[in-house]
C-alpha cells in the first residue's frame, strides 16, 4: 500500500516583485502564456470570443501533420482554386506533397492551400472542419469553433486568445509543426507540371525578435490584425496573442519582452536527491535508500506555488536492483498536478537465499500443521 512518506515544498513562493513596467496593448483581446504548462502571465479580455482571420490555420496545420501523410502526393482539386484571399495560386491538376502545402499555408498564408488540405486529409471542408473542432475540444479550447479551414469571416468561426495560445502552445510541441512556423523562406514545387512557388513568411517577428519561433498572421476587415507569436529563451518558450490588435508587432515585443523577464526557470527535482528509503523484504540488506530518478526544471512567476509529494509503499520484495522505480514524486503547480518523477532505488539488494527458504519451510511446515489440526469427518 503506498503512503506519501514526505511533503518536499520546492518552491517555490518566488518572493513578490514589481514588474520592470506595466503592460499594456492595442488588442482589443491578448494573453501571454508560458508554454509547456499554460501559465497565464498577462491577459486582457483572453476569454472573449472573436473571429481570428488566419491564425485558424494553425489547427488546419496540426490537422494536416497529425492526421495526414506529408510525404504523400496530393493532387490539386478544383475547388482549392482561386480561393479569395491570400493565395498560393494554386492550379488545377498540379501536385505537391501535403508537407508543401503546410508550407504555403503557414508561409504565406495561402487561403487556396488550407482548402486543399482540407480536401487531402478529409475530402472536404466541412467534414476538415469537424476534424479542426474535435481537436480543439482535445487541447481544451472550450471557446472555440471553426467553419472553415483558413479563416475567411463565416458566421460562427471564433476562438478566444486564451484557446488560440492553448492551441499554438500544443502545436509547438511537435517538432514539425515548429520547424515549419519557424522557417523564414522556402520554395517549393517545379516537378512535373507543378510550377515553383517562393514562400516567404509573412511573421515579421521572426526577424524582428530574438528568439522567436513562429507562428501566425492574420488578418480580415471584421477581425482586424490578429497575430500568435512565440519566442525561446533559456529553454522557456512564451505564447502570445492579439486579437484586433492595430499595433501587434510592438503589443507582441513587449508581451514577450515582459514575460520574460518575470518568469525564473527553478530546478524543481534533482536527479539522485535524496527521498527516504523502503524496507526490502527476503533481502540481504534489509532496506534500499529512494532517490529521484531524473531531474525537473520549470519556469514560475513570482508567487506561484509549485509543490511536490514523495509517494512510495512501505515495503518491497526482493531482488530490487540500482534505478527500479519504487515510487513517484508527484508535482504540482498552483494546485494542479502538471508532472511525475520517478522515484527509483538507489542500490541492488539481492534476495537472502537462506531467509527466503527458511519462511518458505515454514509456511510449509504451518499448511500441514492446518490441515492435521482440522476435523476429518470418515464415511
Amino acid at each position: 500500500m503506498k503512503r506519501a512518506i514526505c511533503l518536499l515544498v520546492v518552491c517555490l513562493l518566488c518572493g513578490a516583485s514589481c514588474p520592470a513596467y506595466a503592460l499594456d496593448t492595442s488588442a482589443r483581446s491578448a494573453v501571454l502564456i508560458e508554454g509547456e504548462h499554460g501559465t497565464v502571465i498577462y491577459e486582457k479580455n483572453a476569454s472573449q470570443r472573436l473571429s481570428m482571420a488566419s491564425t485558424t490555420k494553425i489547427m488546419t496545420a496540426i490537422c494536416a501533420i497529425e492526421e495526414g501523410n506529408l510525404d504523400k502526393k496530393v493532387k490539386i482539386a478544383p475547388e482549392a482554386v482561386g480561393v479569395e484571399g491570400s493565395s498560393i495560386y494554386l492550379k488545377n491538376g498540379e501536385s505537391f506533397t501535403l508537407r508543401e502545402l503546410v508550407c504555403g499555408l503557414m508561409l504565406n498564408s495561402g487561403n487556396d492551400a488550407a482548402v486543399a488540405i482540407a480536401y487531402a486529409v478529409s475530402g472536404g471542408v466541412d467534414k476538415f472542419s469537424r476534424l479542426m473542432n474535435e481537436k480543439a475540444k482535445k487541447i481544451g479550447a472550450k471557446n472555440t469553433q471553426f467553419k472553415n479551414p483558413n479563416g475567411l469571416d463565416e458566421e460562427g468561426h471564433y476562438t478566444t486568445a486564451y484557446d488560440l495560445a492553448l492551441i499554438a502552445a500544443y502545436g509547438l510541441k511537435n517538432e514539425e509543426f515548429k520547424k515549419i512556423v519557424s522557417t523564414h523562406r522556402m520554395t517549393i514545387g517545379g516537378e512535373g507540371e507543378t510550377e515553383k512557388r517562393y514562400l516567404t513568411n509573412h511573421n515579421k517577428l521572426l526577424n524582428m525578435y530574438d528568439g522567436c519561433i513562429g507562428v501566425k498572421t492574420g488578418f480580415t476587415k471584421k477581425s482586424g490584425r490578429c497575430l500568435v507569436s512565440a519566442a525561446q529563451k533559456n529553454g522557456v518558450i512564451l505564447v502570445a496573442v492579439t486579437l484586433s490588435a492595430p499595433d501587434d508587432w510592438r503589443d507582441h515585443t513587449n508581451m514577450l519582452n515582459f514575460g520574460f523577464d518575470e518568469l525564473k526557470r527553478k530546478n524543481v527535482v534533482s536527479k539522485g536527491e535524496p527521498l527516504g528509503r523502503v524496507f526490502v523484504v527476503n533481502g540481504k540488506k534489509a532496506y534500499t535508500k529512494i532517490v529521484a530518478g531524473e531531474d525537473f526544471d520549470i519556469s514560475l512567476l513570482p508567487k506561484t506555488r509549485c509543490v511536490t509529494y514523495f509517494f512510495a509503499p512501505d515495503k518491497i520484495k526482493a531482488p530490487v536492483k540500482k534505478d527500479d522505480k519504487v515510487g513517484e514524486i508527484v508535482v504540482y503547480l498552483d494546485g494542479k498536478q502538471i508532472k511525475t518523477v520517478p522515484a527509483v532505488a538507489k542500490d541492488t539488494v539481492s534476495i537472502d537465499d537462506t531467509r527466503y527458504f527458511a519462511k518458505t519451510l515454514a509456511n510449509i511446515i504451518r499448511e500441514f500443521t492446518d490441515f492435521d489440526s482440522k476435523p476429518h469427518n470418515d464415511k
